[in-house]
C-alpha cells in the first residue's frame, strides 16, 4: 500500500527523503475535518503502519496562517441523523487509531488555532511544536457533545488531571505559552520559523537507527500505560530485538571509524 499524491484534502511531501509533511490542506474552512478528510487520514496512516516506505519521521501541520485544525466540520455535520453522526465518527476513531499505531514518530507543527478535534489530533502525535499564534481548546461541550477522539485520555496525560478538567469542562482557549507552560507544548517558534525548527528536530530523529527510533516510540508510548514491571518487561523485549540487527553492528562500528553510519532498517 503506497502514498498517494492526490487526496483531495491533504497535501504531501517528501522532504530529504526520510521526513513527510502532511498539511491539512482545507483552509477555507479553517482546515474542519471533514468525512473525506478522516477517510484520507486513515489511508495515509495504515500505509505506513504496512510499510513506512523510508519514512522517518511526520510533520502534520494546516495550510494557512490562521487555522492548523478547527475540529470537525460542522457544516457538513448539519443535519445529520444520529446515525450519520455516528458513522462519520467511527471514520474517525479509525483514523484516529492509525494515527496512534504509525510506527514512526509524529510531530504536530500547530500554525494557528487548533480547537475541538484540531487538539485532539495535536494530541494523539508524539508531541508538539506550535507557532506563537497558536491556541488551543477542547471545545465540545459547548456543541452538546465531548472529546471523543481521546482528548479526556491524553490531555491528562499531558497537562495534569486537574488542568485538564479546566480545559474541558469550561471548553476555553489557551494560547501557545500557557500550553508550553502547562507542558502541552513542547516548543513555541516564531511563526515563520515553525516549519523550520519543526524540520531540525524532525532531522535529528530521522538520521537515527530507524530501528531504534520505532522501539524507543512503542516503548515510551507504552510505559504510561503499564506498571513499571511490566514497563520495564516490554523495554526489555524491545531492547533485545536491536541487538541482532545489522544496524547495532552498523552503529558501533561507525562510532569507532568515526564516520556517519549507514543505516540498513535491518
Amino acid at each position: 500500500m503506497k502514498l498517494r499524491n492526490d487526496y483531495e484534502t491533504m497535501a504531501l511531501e517528501r522532504i530529504d527523503d526520510h521526513i513527510l509533511l502532511l498539511t491539512l490542506d482545507r483552509p477555507e474552512v479553517l482546515n474542519a475535518v471533514n468525512t473525506q478528510m478522516g477517510l484520507e487520514r486513515k489511508e495515509i496512516f495504515e500505509s505506513l503502519y504496512v510499510d513506512a516506505q523510508d519514512v522517518r519521521c511526520v510533520i502534520i501541520t494546516g495550510r494557512g496562517e490562521r487555522a492548523f485544525c478547527a475540529g470537525g466540520d460542522l457544516k457538513e455535520r448539519n443535519g445529520m441523523t444520529d446515525t450519520q453522526w455516528k458513522q462519520q465518527h467511527a471514520i474517525f476513531e479509525q483514523a484516529g487509531n492509525a494515527l496512534r499505531a504509525c510506527p514512526v514518530p509524529v510531530i504536530a507543527a500547530v500554525n494557528g488555532v487548533a480547537y475541538g478535534g484540531g487538539t485532539e489530533l495535536a494530541l494523539s502525535c508524539d508531541f508538539i511544536y506550535a507557532s506563537a499564534t497558536a491556541r488551543f481548546a477542547l471545545t465540545e461541550i459547548g456543541l452538546g457533545i465531548m472529546p471523543g477522539g481521546m482528548g479526556t485520555i491524553n490531555m491528562p496525560n499531558a497537562v495534569g488531571e486537574r488542568r485538564a478538567k479546566e480545559l474541558v469542562l469550561s471548553a476555553k482557549p489557551i494560547d501557545a505559552d500557557l500550553a508550553y507552560e502547562w507542558g502541552l507544548v513542547n516548543k513555541v517558534c516564531e511563526p515563520d520559523k515553525l516549519i523550520d525548527d519543526t524540520l531540525e528536530i524532525a532531522h535529528a530523529i530521522g538520521a537515527n537507527a530507524p530501528l531504534s527510533v520505532m522501539r524507543a516510540k512503542q516503548s515510551l508510548s507504552i510505559a504510561t500505560q503499564l506498571d513499571r514491571g511490566n514497563a520495564m518487561q516490554f523495554e526489555l523485549e524491545a531492547y533485545n530485538r536491536l541487538v541482532g540487527t545489522e544496524d547495532r553492528l552498523e552503529g558501533v562500528r561507525a562510532f569507532n571509524e568515526k564516520r556517519k553510519p549507514n543505516w540498513k532498517s535491518r
